[in-house]
């Protein structure tokens, strides 16, 4: 800022000279002083006339002398009179002169006050925001400055927050869930942390809140049952894998700790009126519905886990040298008969491994396929090059046996390469 207004003063002090210098030097001739010259002139003309009419005879010489005597006389008077002039007349040029050097300068900035913005003097929003810590960083710099110092100093949770918050305003989701996963295991315990997370993990993996994104919005309403955001894309998520019992249930409870005026709450009632529609027309949905009006239905997250199979899933040593660090794994249920379909879906890296694994209904990729559905089911942990589930020549994979959905401590070995 103060460099600014050193130059600002240096601009104005040669525009002031441009101009003042000229009218200060500006010399004044008054209208008297003119008046008096053409008069000189006029006497020295005279003067010679008498001379060449003395030379032509036509003056004696006491006619000439008296004549040149009064052209004298007359001489000296407008001499005297030009002085007084001249020591009297002032430039009023340097009166202007003075009153310019004071007014542009005030003029100058009384106009830039009025019309230009003191707040362009501040320094650039990214740098407002890192000074402020939680601020939304925009610029690639400022972004690659705070995580190279969240890389060397990682045990800042106020760090990971700005950059995830940051990450995902400028729609970088995948960076953004990569901070946010970093964020979680400093702080487990804020319900809008594991919302937040939810939020853009879904948005870097196929815009699906099925899956992780459900299981980090069952561990935000587990903290705080009443957090808003976290109710809102739980009934989302519910919709989404065919659960209206839950979406319905979200969502009322949402509407009721909403404002009346709140200004998207209609939308909000409408999409409890679109699951009830759709709740209707399922198979048994008429008596949930009744149960829901009576306030007996469970729509928890609970309910899946009598179906949920665990276990982790392990890379052997002679597989590590064909994958990299940063390749996706899946591990998958998949029917043991029928639609070959994945019935859950979970997505990790290598660098994760070995990992322990859930997999459950609220993982299904599409509503009408759930892991409960299936008598029997296969379980595999694939390394995919092309970054899709479905299996592709020089993917490296393990798989379960046949097991019943329920199955615990399953034990998968990364150990085949697909042909």
């Amino acid at each position: 800022m103060m460099l600014f207004w050193i130059l600002s003063a240096l601009l104005l002090l040669l525009a002031v000279s441009f101009v003042v210098v000229p009218l200060w030097r500006n010399k004044v001739t008054s209208n008297a002083v003119l008046r008096d010259a053409a008069n000189l002139e006029i006497l020295r003309d005279q003067s010679a006339e008498m001379s060449a009419d003395l030379a032509h005879g036509l003056l004696n010489q006491e006619s000439f002398e008296q004549g040149q005597r009064e052209l004298q006389a007359r001489l000296l008077d407008e001499v005297k009179s030009t002085a007084v002039v001249n020591s009297v007349v002032s430039n009023p040029a340097k009166k202007l002169a003075v009153a310019m050097t004071l007014l542009i300068p005030i003029a100058s900035v009384l106009l830039y006050l009025q019309l230009g913005s003191t707040k362009a003097l501040l320094p650039p929003p990214d740098e407002v925001s890192a000074v402020q810590g939680f601020g939304v960083l925009r610029s690639d710099v400022a972004l690659e400055a705070l995580a190279k110092k969240l890389a060397e100093s990682p045990n800042n949770p106020d760090g990971w927050v700005q950059l995830g918050r940051s990450y995902s305003e400028l729609k970088r989701y995948s960076e953004a869930s990569q901070a946010y996963e970093q964020l979680v295991k400093l702080v487990a315990n804020e319900a809008q942390v594991w919302t937040e997370y939810a939020d853009v993990y879904a948005m870097a993996h196929g815009q699906t809140l099925l899956g992780e994104p459900t299981k980090f919005l069952d561990k935000a309403l587990a903290l705080d049952e009443k957090n808003t955001t976290a109710l809102a894309l739980s009934g989302s998520a519910a919709m989404e894998r065919g659960d209206y019992v839950a979406a319905i249930t979200h969502w009322q409870k949402l509407v009721s700790l909403l404002p009346a005026d709140y200004q998207d709450i209609q939308m909000i009632q409408d999409g409890v009126k679109q699951a009830r529609e759709f709740l209707a027309m399922q198979k048994g949905g008429k008596e949930k519905l009744a149960q829901l009006n009576r306030g007996t239905a469970n729509p928890t997250a609970a309910s899946h886990a009598a179906e949920a199979i665990t276990g982790k899933v392990s890379l052997s040593a002679a597989m590590q040298k064909l994958v990299s660090p940063d390749d996706i794994v899946f591990i998958l249920a998949r029917a043991a008969e029928g639609p070959k379909m994945p019935l859950a879906v979970l997505r990790k890296q290598v660098k994760d491994l070995p990992l322990e694994f859930s997999l459950d209904d609220s993982m299904a990729m599409q509503p009408q396929l759930k892991l409960s559905g299936f008598a029997q089911v296969v379980v595999v942990a694939r390394i995919s090059k092309s970054g899709t589930p479905m299996a592709q020549p020089g993917d490296v994979q393990g798989l379960s046996a046949t097991i019943k959905p329920g199955t615990k401590g399953l034990n998968i070995v990364i150990d085949s390469v697909v042909k």
